[in-house]
């Protein structure tokens, strides 16, 4: 819940007005490292984020920067303010005096208009961190620079507070990275080809009239580094020497981990095959629609993923054989247990115990996807890991909307005891 207070973080105090001035403080008011798009940008990734801590940091830093753009475009207003009456101010910039009365709007200096363009916005959390302490380090640049065309006083008090926080911003976002403990160059999760990452390749070449000169330093030479030359003017001779480590692929596949995929889609096969039993009599079971329809929906989502199961064996050169998947069995045996029980319960408890088992079932069959896609990739199989991942996806999503229903039904079982303590207070 945001509230505005009726007064600044910073009394900005402007003694002489400059229409010009004002016209590139819009800079940091509607540009690419201004104030609203830091704003934007860390509300954002705040909401996006999973981790507690840092999402409060995210949300205390992306509502200050809002503070902020009202700090500049007050010192913009005072500055331009000239311009709603003075002819000759007003021809400084018509779009500005004309078009928005002589007052800011969401433009940059040179009049282009905010895009959400601007945002640097991953859904990694360190990634994004380091993408806020590079826009603080680019928004500190621009209000020195502003600090340095200004002659006002009270402009240039309002500018250095302003400049002050983007370090303290800086500070934080730096803080925070650095409490994750992820190491320097760990990004994501797939891992960097080995040799390939620490080869540097002298790509620009040449001295005197062809070009500046080569130059070696903790970029290049030292600690694990391995300098390339040139790889365009290379020859067969030096190709021997030093060559691009371009294979991506493991050079060996561990023994037997072709074999256990394959065992792996098997055994999502029957368990997959015993769910196609087990939807019908859970759809029958449920009480209220939506949870019937979700159960209607994924019977049609798991004839679908029964078919990429014989798909992937037949891009094995496998039979498409079923393994017996005791987990599924214990858990469809459950489910009919609580089916049973649920003859005797109120409708949304009973639909409540339904969704419970039936997401089981679904975490069940996410961990055995995940597996068979992550083993596929290892192995390569490209096609095989595209079809694992749609039916995981799905998966995923059954679950998401099995939540959902059950949000629903917890308010509805609630309703009940609120109608009667509504009675009793009356």
């Amino acid at each position: 819940m945001y509230h505005h207070v009726k007064k600044l973080m910073f009394t900005v105090r402007v003694d002489e007005p400059d229409p010009h001035f004002g016209n590139m403080l819009l800079e940091q008011f509607g540009g690419a490292n201004g104030e609203l798009a830091a704003a934007m940008q860390y509300s954002i990734q705040g909401l996006n984020c999973e981790d507690p801590d840092r999402k409060d940091l995210l949300m205390d830093i992306g509502t200050e920067e809002l503070s902020h753009l009202e700090v500049v475009g007050s010192l913009a207003r005072l500055h331009l303010k000239p311009m709603k009456f003075d002819r000759e101010k007003a021809e400084a910039d018509p779009l500005i005096a004309i078009a928005g009365g002589g007052g800011v709007n969401l433009f940059n200096s040179q009049g282009n208009a905010w895009t959400a363009d601007y945002l640097k916005i991953t859904g990694e959390l360190d990634v994004d961190l380091r993408s806020n302490i590079a826009a603080e380090a680019r928004a500190k640049i621009v209000y020195e620079r502003l600090i340095n065309f200004c002659d006002d006083a009270g402009t240039k008090d309002a500018l250095q507070f302003l400049m002050t926080r983007e370090i303290t911003h800086m500070k934080a976002f730096s803080a925070a990275l650095e409490s994750m403990k992820k190491p320097a160059f760990s990004i994501g999760k797939i891992a960097p080809t080995p040799g390939l990452v620490n080869q540097f390749f002298n790509d620009s070449t040449g001295t005197g009239d062809e070009g500046e000169i080569d130059t070696r330093g903790p970029w290049n030479e030292g600690g694990d580094w391995e300098f390339i030359a040139s790889p365009a003017l290379s020859t067969p001779e030096t190709d021997q020497e030093t060559a691009i480590k371009t294979e991506s692929s493991p050079p060996m596949v561990p023994e037997g981990l072709s074999e256990l995929l394959v065992v792996e889609l098997r055994d999502i096969l029957h368990a997959e095959k015993q769910l196609m039993k087990a939807l019908p009599k859970m759809a029958k079971a449920a009480r209220f629609d939506r949870l019937r329809e979700c159960f209607e929906v994924h019977l049609v989502e798991t004839e679908g993923q029964i078919e990429r199961l014989n798909e992937s064996f037949s891009l094995l050169g496998e039979t498409a054989r079923a393994k017996p998947c005791k987990g599924m069995m214990g858990l469809v045996e459950e489910g009919q247990e609580v089916m049973a029980e649920g003859e005797d319960k109120e409708d949304a408890v009973a639909d409540l115990a339904l969704i419970g088992a039936a997401q089981r079932v679904e975490h069940y069959e996410i961990s055995g996807y995940t597996t068979a896609k992550n083993l596929a990739q290892q192995l390569r199989h490209s096609a095989i890991v595209s079809l694992l991942s749609k039916s995981l996806a799905e998966e995923e999503n059954a679950d998401q909307l099995l939540n959902q229903v059950a949000r629903t039904l917890m308010s509805v079982a609630k309703m009940p005891d609120a109608i009667e303590q509504s009675a009793e207070q009356e």
